[in-house]
């Protein structure tokens, strides 16, 4: 199981020199991944009763140009986005966006996706926020096309592209696409299409159904269920110390390839705690 680190959005500021030792601390420490979080705009929730999600005040790096930064500053760290709110950004400039991360990380980027949930984004951005589920699995497979060929010719409900292509491509001429989310339809898109799938809650009965389910859709589509990974979610604010074995070993043995692990709301004192915390816990999960 590979060991990743959250990158704590919310609660780590804006000096980059501590985004900088961060970053280094936790590929130091031997995390292999680092995932972050993805939202462009914060609504204020002034007038907005009820409102419920993060607004204006919650800080969000871009996460292109913050891994544009880290791929500067590391060698190994895989760059992960947990995800991507793909339908409500242009196909075309993401694809150019993360071919140019792959490009100058040398091939370290992998796109976890989702279809999100805060309209206002989507309203702001100039994209409806209907039908964003079908516009998503468009996008996936027009992304792998303009990432595979030099240059394309693509038409499809939401797309249009008249021989047209990227330079430069990503060295592995494909970038992997993992999905977020926990509606039966992410699942069967999961197995269908997707590289991984990227679950948020314990190693119980529902996750069990959960995995199962991906892998039946991806034997269904005529792939190998293998090839498909899981990433679980372990926020170390939520799960008693004393229960994270557990955790761990309970994803393990519903497949888990791979592990991300969240320090946001841990009541930590500053923004350089969670690289302390990160590197003081890893020993005790590769234990687990």
């Amino acid at each position: 199981m590979r060991i990743g680190a959250v990158f704590p959005q919310l609660e780590i500021g804006a000096d980059p020199e501590v985004v900088r030792h961060w970053t280094q601390t936790v590929e130091a420490a031997g995390y292999t991944h680092a995932l972050a979080y993805d939202h462009v705009l914060g609504a204020d929730p002034a007038n907005r009763p009820g409102w419920q999600g993060y607004t204006d005040k919650s800080l969000f790096h871009e996460v292109f140009v913050l891994f544009g930064f880290m791929a500067a500053i590391t060698t190994s760290l895989e760059l992960v986005t947990g995800v991507l709110v793909l339908p409500q950004r242009q196909t075309a400039l993401v694809a150019k966006q993360a071919a140019e991360v792959d490009v100058l990380s040398g091939g370290r980027l992998r796109l976890g996706v989702g279809i999100g949930w805060n309209q206002v984004e989507y309203q702001a951005l100039g994209v409806p926020f209907e039908q964003r589920g079908a516009r998503l699995t468009e996008q996936v497979g027009l992304l792998r096309e303009l990432w595979a060929d030099p240059v394309v010719s693509a038409e499809g409900r939401f797309h249009e592209v008249v021989e047209a292509g990227l330079n430069p491509l990503p060295p592995r001429r494909r970038i992997p696409i993992w999905f977020g989310g926990t509606a039966d339809a992410v699942l069967r898109r999961t197995g269908r299409i997707g590289d991984g799938w990227m679950p948020q809650s314990g190693p119980d009965a529902e996750a069990r159904r959960q995995v199962e389910l991906v892998r039946a859709s991806a034997v269904e589509a005529g792939r190998d269920p293998a090839e498909i990974g899981f990433e679980a979610r372990l926020t170390l604010g939520r799960v008693p110390e004393k229960e994270w074995p557990a955790f761990v070993a309970g994803w393990r043995e519903l497949g888990a390839t791979h592990l991300g692990v969240n320090t946001m709301n841990m009541g930590l004192a500053g923004p350089e705690d969670h690289a302390a915390v990160l590197r003081d816990v890893l020993p005790l999960l590769q234990d687990s």
